[in-house]
């Protein structure tokens, strides 16, 4: 492990290089009186049970990841609002030390901003100036990147009694000293030797640290634990699928889950990971967790006489002091679809047929919003927020969807097109609810999928397992051309007592969404692919104010005050560089993927962005002839679908140049030997680019060269015919 303690000229110097002046004043405001804290020693990160469970008597703070544990993402304060948006400029900006993706939301406590990067890097900041006060690199093996479904993101810490905690990509739960960044314990949450991953940030509870995992797609078996924050100790976990029933149930009603499963489950791993979304209710002691798909997604291979397979695509609430197991609502049963329902969860108040009700509320991968009751779990209701394909309605007598057969491609057997695709209504990407307006402020996506059973399907040790056929889905919706439903993304404002739309602002980029915060200053701040930090108005949606962030932002924002003045903070850098819009930079073919830094507002702010960007050039794109025939090109083109689409794109396609190269760019296309070199010798595994040679004969490899040398040579044609 890497550590590194800055002392003041040490972290002056840094700062000069990456972010310009190596010390910023805050600047002086007179628009709203100041909010009264209670005082804590700075950089300390002196939280408790009290602090966490009243966040709201402390509006300045951002204590944890969704700012208090009903997970709202709302913050109180309102200095910077409709009328002193236009003064609002940036106040200091820190680069940071990798260009792959940045998911992380920043937390605030006395003083201190905590930022987690890629590869599970930490670092603090002072929140005020932004000096880089310590950062710490678990070194985690770069190879282990071949096991993250969607790159090597972290989205965040969790600070409690001085320690700042979050989980590596390796498996690892990590506490760290919040003053000096140094290690004080570790320990391994996951069986290492199998692909699972940790990206999602940690809960705080009572002196337990939270923790889920990932990697349904690669075939492991879903579960939470907590440890004891003082020495890592194991106190409890929660399965949230069974496994073998010879080997016996870690809990008891993984006994009755395990008749919703049928054939040799176990073997495949189920799924079920708790990757991201958690939510906990003080009042009545009930933590919830989202949990994922199935694993393999196709249910025929896992499940062959069908079931509900629980707890899979459910909403479970724990009693976070032994892990046992409260209730449950399962959101797809059956699920197929990749329809995770691990996506936020909020805990709110609302007023429903004249009396308040607590609530939590979701909207999933699955397209539709729903509310349930927080004590019991019962569905209150549930309305499609985007169009879905897959069920008419959410029946709620018996609180199951109302499925349209033909969406069940693994039974029928006949490729469909169904919306949402995996991607997703409502991926991770947080949303908010406002206590001011009492709406939803939802980032939508309405995409589609084309799911193909995959004929002949064996568990791979490597890559994704999901009994899909990746490539003739692709190719199912190129076929319907114009016929195939249109891609849209953008900002919902949701009513979740009416279950309907009171506004939306389209994303000018079809394909993505970013995370959401909401303030009492009337103002929903959001960043997009078009290169832009945006605020709207919450009741309307009209723009209001932007900042070009040079970058693609997918992060949560989160907005904190410190000496009087209110601060709003957001991580940026995903995938390529912006490529439309009023922030457009670069080129898919750059090598140079995002400009990753931590922005931090306030008004009459006055730092500026380097004006020069420093990208690479542009690649040549010179495919050399095509040497194979369509059998070839087939077996390159199903191979390809499976091992390499998810991260170079469909169709050999890259939408994250220099995360992701674009194989067609590539100059190995010219020489087998030095194809193989990276794809079954591991050539580039410090990268994340491991051999696939356990996985891949050399015909396979050879084959996808083919046929990514096809793919060039088409778009080669193209850009021709366009001169």
């Amino acid at each position: 492990m890497k550590q590194t303690h800055l002392g003041l000229v040490a972290a002056a110097a840094l700062l000069l290089a990456a972010c310009g002046p190596a010390e910023q004043t805050a600047p002086t405001q007179t628009q709203s009186a100041p909010v009264e804290t209670p005082s804590y020693p700075a950089y300390q990160a002196s939280v408790t049970t009290e602090r966490l469970v009243n966040a709201d008597n402390e509006p300045g703070q951002w204590m944890s990841t969704g700012r208090s544990y009903w997970e709202q993402r709302y913050s109180p304060l309102d200095q910077i609002n409709e009328d002193t948006i236009s003064d609002l400029g940036l106040v200091w900006s820190a680069d940071l030390d990798t260009s792959r993706g940045q998911e992380a939301t920043p937390i605030m406590v006395d003083g201190a901003l905590y930022v987690t990067t890629a590869w599970s890097m930490v670092k603090a900041y002072d929140a005020r100036t932004g000096e880089l006060l310590w950062e710490f690199d678990p070194e985690v093996d770069r190879a282990r990147g071949v096991d993250a479904c969607c790159d090597v993101v972290n989205r965040g810490v969790a600070v409690w009694d001085g320690k700042v905690f979050f989980g590596a990509l390796d498996g690892r739960l990590i506490a760290l000293d919040a003053d000096t960044g140094e290690q004080i314990w570790s320990v391994v949450t996951t069986d290492q030797s199998q692909p699972y991953t940790i990206t999602g940030a940690p809960r705080i509870i009572d002196g337990k640290v939270i923790i889920g995992n990932g990697g349904g797609e690669y075939g492991v078996r879903g579960y939470i634990t907590a440890y004891d924050a003082n020495n890592g100790d194991e106190m409890w976990r929660f399965f949230t699928v069974p496994g073998n029933p010879e080997d016996g149930f870690e809990q008891p009603e993984l006994e009755w889950a395990a008749d919703t499963w049928t054939g040799e489950w176990w073997v495949m791993g189920g799924g079920g990971t708790v990757w991201d979304s958690m939510a906990y209710d003080p009042d009545s002691n009930l933590l919830y967790i989202g949990v994922g798909n199935g694993s393999p997604w196709n249910q025929s291979l896992r499940s062959p006489g069908g079931g509900d397979n629980l707890f899979l695509t459910s909403i479970v609430a724990v009693n976070p002091d032994d892990g046992s197991y409260v209730w449950h609502y399962q959101t797809v049963p059956g699920e197929t679809w990749d329809y995770t329902a691990t996506q936020q969860i909020i805990v709110a108040d609302l007023n429903i047929g004249g009396e308040t009700r607590r609530v939590v509320m979701q909207a999933p991968k699955n397209g539709f919003f729903y509310v349930l009751d927080a004590l019991t779990g019962r569905l209150l209701s549930a309305e499609n927020f985007v169009p879905v394909t897959w069920a008419s309605h959410i029946d709620l007598e018996t609180g199951r969807p109302v499925e349209i057969p033909e969406a069940r491609y693994n039974e029928t057997g006949v490729p469909v097109i169904v919306s949402p695709g995996a991607l997703g209504g409502h991926n991770w990407y947080p949303m908010s609810f406002s206590q001011k307006t009492n709406l939803v402020y939802l980032p939508a996506t309405e995409n589609y999928m084309g799911y193909v059973a995959q004929p002949e399907f064996e568990r791979s040790e490597r890559g994704w397992n999901t009994g899909t056929d990746m490539a003739e889905g692709a190719r199912l919706v190129a076929a319907a051309g114009d016929a195939a439903p249109q891609r849209s993304a953008y900002l919902l404002a949701w009513d979740p007592v009416a279950q309907r739309e009171v506004w939306r602002q389209p994303q000018l980029v079809p394909t993505a969404a970013a995370g959401v915060m909401s303030t009492a200053g009337g103002l929903v701040f959001q960043g997009n692919a078009a290169g832009e930090f945006v605020a709207y108005r919450d009741t309307d949606g009209e723009r209001l104010w932007s900042h070009i962030t040079q970058s693609h932002t997918v992060a949560a924002p989160i907005s904190y005050m410190l000496d009087g003045t209110q601060y709003v903070a957001v991580v940026t850098g995903s995938r390529a560089l912006p490529q439309v819009g009023p922030g457009a930079i670069g080129s898919t073919t750059r090598e140079s993927s995002n400009n990753s830094r931590v922005l931090v507002y306030a008004l009459q702010g006055d730092h500026q962005l380097p004006t020069e960007i420093a990208v690479a050039e542009e690649q040549e794109l010179n495919p050399p002839a095509l040497v194979a025939n369509n059998e070839m090109l087939a077996q390159g083109e199903q191979t390809y679908g499976r091992f390499c689409s998810v991260c170079h794109g469909n169709n050999a396609a890259s939408d994250g140049a220099g995360v992701f190269p674009d194989l067609r760019y590539s100059e190995r296309l010219h020489d087998l030997e030095e194809w193989n070199a990276v794809v079954l010798e591991g050539e580039l595994a410090d990268g994340g680019m491991v051999s696939f040679s356990g996985q891949l004969e050399p015909s396979d490899s050879a084959a996808i060269r083919q046929y990514v040398i096809s793919r060039a040579i088409a778009l080669s044609d193209e850009l021709r015919s366009q001169q």
